[in-house]
């Protein structure tokens, strides 16, 4: 049977081969990816990844590929657009994962001549007309109508009919008062929707310019789909459709439901399930960012909604199972309405979270996601409109004093500990810079060319794009593309230069004689790496160190110091105050707020606290055995686990500002540590040892029994820790416990008021 031309065969060590290749790629952008909830992925059976939003253009998959294999042992199939499969080198390294090539109306616009506009707004809203056009050439029923672009949106409608060459009839009328506004030439910046006051085309109004897009067939695409699903495989689609750079979801396309309902109306016992992947970035586009990849729980498609799209209501299925994905995306995602928005709700939660207590990422993306979804029910509330206010002022100060939220507690050091510790930061810094300064310089051509190129296509990718704001969604490919063929060459370079200047005169006779010219070239494809590689580790701490010093000579300066420290005190005033607010409307919002909180009160009484209603643990970390040194926040993410507490002082500084993070783990730390009491687990939602809530509630046979299985592992482990401890006389070793306290009746580490952990 012929190879249809969309779809490309997988071959498993190719796809293993080329994924641990690009996987070192990902280690040296991102200082941390963490994945969360991945133990929900099924091991066996056919699944469609749907991950949103698509932020980095080509690094989403990568990232993604990396985190299921690793976890969950599947390989992905990808839909990609065909667009991108024409590209020379990402086409071809693309073919060899065996993806399903996809086209794509809007990438195929071009611009119609003539100008169009809506005749009668009120009317006939479907119905368009044209000055100087050619529809019967230039446009085919199925195609678009594309309008141009307004602040980052370009709308457009499916034709339904062609009259002639000046005159089209819409399947949808298009929507927004900016499109309203493009095709009458009328004021409607109400932004409101449509102005029910344009009734007609504004006197001398001559249309709007406009492009078109041919109808694009899919049927061999969904063929090539149903294939991978009925032969037990993984389908991942981004289905907004594609990459962004925006803070909120686009709407979702209806590929994705109907590959899932016409994937189960061809084999209903398939088992297939969709599985919502949210892709939660800390700027996406920066060098050494971090990332949260979330798996929400497995979505069963209703067997009525399969019989629903069989009979005939394909659109009305469509829609609902579309509905269904959105929600499921939305709860494993962070998004919000625009910049501002996100701005304010990562103040709030620095402010909501003590000072001295560093969250692990998993749980800030929760945090912030329930912030989100607070600020949107009670954005109206008078209460939220002035601690706004106040909280943008506070930001505002921040930026003109030039410092970060964190950096605001040094106003509180003693002047002898500022100038001790600023002294003590440049000496660090400066043997941060003598070993980052030979790789830098040898590694400044990529670099800028790696900047250089990554601004010009954004800037490309921006001007033919209806959503992108500003580009950014396309830095990181192209950083990483740019550095993985021109670093190489680089290199190669060097090692030319290197042998030759030893055949010359070995190297100024600093190379001894015996050293033969193939063991120079050897050595130079592990030295120039090796000096790149150090001068990052370096690098890395030394900018840390830098943006530390800047409160540390403010706090030195009588002008400035004052005015760090009244921004120290309004930063305390404006921490209870977001804390009484939250406490006081969260339970109105989330009922189980005061059991599952995602950040202890720190106002509270310090009193002991009402026990926790028990609750099932969602996933297993390994056990261990807690030290004296353990130290738990009461935080939670509504079902996740708890992190350490990464304060050992209140006047220690932030971690990452540490000289230690070179030393924990030896000289080439990739990034700040996890302390010792955290426990590290693969599916390691929090990376954190503290107490693990109840996600969601399993639904399938499968499920049921991997959780068995953990439970049994954990109770034979937990066996032979106590038979261990009665060998040695049953003293000097604390028991990991199911639910209660330890076998003495003392408080576990970590505790509140004697309440026992669970740590299994």
């Amino acid at each position: 049977m012929p190879r249809r031309k969309d779809a490309f065969p997988m071959i498993d060590w190719i796809y293993d081969l080329w994924l641990w290749t690009f996987s070192i790629l990902v280690d040296l952008f991102f200082r941390e990816v963490h994945p969360r909830g991945s133990w929900k992925i099924p091991r066996r059976g056919p699944i469609i990844f749907v991950a949103a939003p698509h932020a980095n253009q080509f690094v989403d998959p990568l990232i993604l590929m990396r985190v299921i294999k690793t976890e969950a042992q599947r390989r992905i199939a990808w839909l990609i657009a065909e667009k991108s499969m024409k590209r020379k080198f990402i086409g071809g390294a693309a073919r060899l994962l065996g993806p399903v090539s996809v086209g794509r109306a809007l990438d195929s616009t071009k611009p119609g001549t003539g100008k169009i506009y809506l005749p009668d707004p009120t009317g006939d809203p479907l119905l368009i007309r044209g000055y100087g056009t050619n529809f019967e050439k230039q446009a085919e029923v199925g195609g678009l109508l594309v309008l141009p672009t307004v602040n980052g949106l370009a709308s457009n409608a499916e034709i339904a009919e062609v009259h002639g060459p000046e005159e089209v009839r819409m399947k949808k009328e298009f929507k927004g008062a900016v499109a309203l506004g493009q095709l009458t030439g009328q004021n409607t910046e109400d932004g409101k929707g449509r102005n029910s006051s344009v009734t007609k085309v504004r006197e001398g109004f001559e249309g709007s310019s406009y492009k078109t897009a041919p109808k694009v067939d899919q049927t061999e695409v969904y063929n090539a789909v149903f294939e991978r699903l009925n032969a037990g495989g993984c389908i991942g689609i981004f289905p907004e459709g594609g990459s962004h750079d925006r803070t909120e979801l686009l709407p979702l396309k209806a590929g994705v439901a109907i590959m899932a309902l016409g994937s189960l109306a061809a084999n209903p016992e398939s088992d297939l399930k969709i599985i919502p992947c949210g892709m939660n970035y800390f700027h996406a586009h920066k060098f050494r960012s971090r990332a949260v990849v979330e798996f929400g729980s497995p979505i069963e498609v209703p067997r009525e909604l399969v019989d629903l799209y069989k009979s005939g209501e394909r659109r009305e299925a469509t829609r609902q199972l579309l509905e269904t994905i959105y929600q499921a995306l939305v709860a494993v995602t962070v998004t919000s309405p625009d910049y501002d928005t996100l701005m304010l709700i990562q103040a709030a939660r620095r402010l909501y979270n003590p000072t001295g207590k560093k969250l692990p990422l998993p749980m800030i993306v929760e945090l912030n996601r329930r912030l989100v979804k607070g600020y949107t029910h009670y954005k109206d509330d008078p209460r939220i409109l002035n601690l706004k206010k106040s909280v943008n002022d506070y930001n505002k100060q921040l930026w003109l004093l030039g410092v970060r939220d964190h950096q605001v507690e040094y106003a509180k050091f003693s002047i002898p500990k500022v100038v001790f510790t600023l002294v003590y930061r440049l000496c660090k810094l400066s043997l941060m810079a003598i070993g980052t300064l030979p790789g830098l310089v040898l590694f400044a051509p990529v670099f800028i060319a790696t900047k250089i190129i990554s601004i010009k296509k954004s800037r490309e990718a921006l001007a033919a794009s209806t959503v992108k704001l500003a580009g950014r969604d396309v830095i990181a490919t192209w950083k990483l593309l740019v550095a993985m063929g021109f670093a190489p060459l680089l290199y190669v370079f060097y090692t030319i230069l290197l042998t030759y200047w030893t055949y010359r005169t070995r190297v100024q006779g600093y190379m001894p004689n015996w050293v033969p010219l193939w063991l120079v070239v050897i050595l130079s494809f592990i030295f120039f790496p090796a000096i790149t590689f150090t001068a990052l580790r370096f690098g890395e701490t030394g900018m840390d160190i830098l943006k530390s010093l800047r409160p540390l000579v403010l706090s030195l300066n009588p002008t400035s110091a004052n005015t760090l420290v009244k921004l120290r005190q309004k930063r305390s005033e404006l921490s209870v105050e977001v804390t009484e607010l939250i406490n006081t409307l969260g339970p109105e919002m989330f009922p189980d707020f005061d059991s599952a909180r995602i950040v202890a009160d720190p106002f509270g009484n310090g009193g002991p606290r009402t026990p926790r209603t028990p609750r099932t643990p969602s996933h297993f970390n390994r056990p261990r055995t807690p030290t004296s040194g353990d130290r738990t926040t009461d935080a939670s993410i509504g079902g996740g686990s708890s992190s350490s507490s990464n304060s050992a002082g209140g006047n220690n500084l932030p971690r990452n500002e540490s000289f230690h993070d070179l030393g924990n783990i030896g000289l080439f730390a990739s990034r700040p540590q996890t302390p010792r009491s955290h426990s590290r687990s693969r599916s390691g939602s929090m990376g954190g040892g503290g107490a693990l809530q109840g996600l969601s509630t399993i639904t399938s046979k499968e499920g049921l029994e991997e959780v068995s299985l953990r439970i049994r592992g954990a109770m034979k482990e937990r066996g032979k820790r106590r038979r261990r401890s009665e060998e040695v006389g049953g003293g000097g070793l604390e028991m990991m416990t199911m639910g209660g306290g330890s076998a003495s009746g003392s408080a576990t580490p970590g505790s509140e008021g004697g309440e026992g952990r669970k740590d299994v």
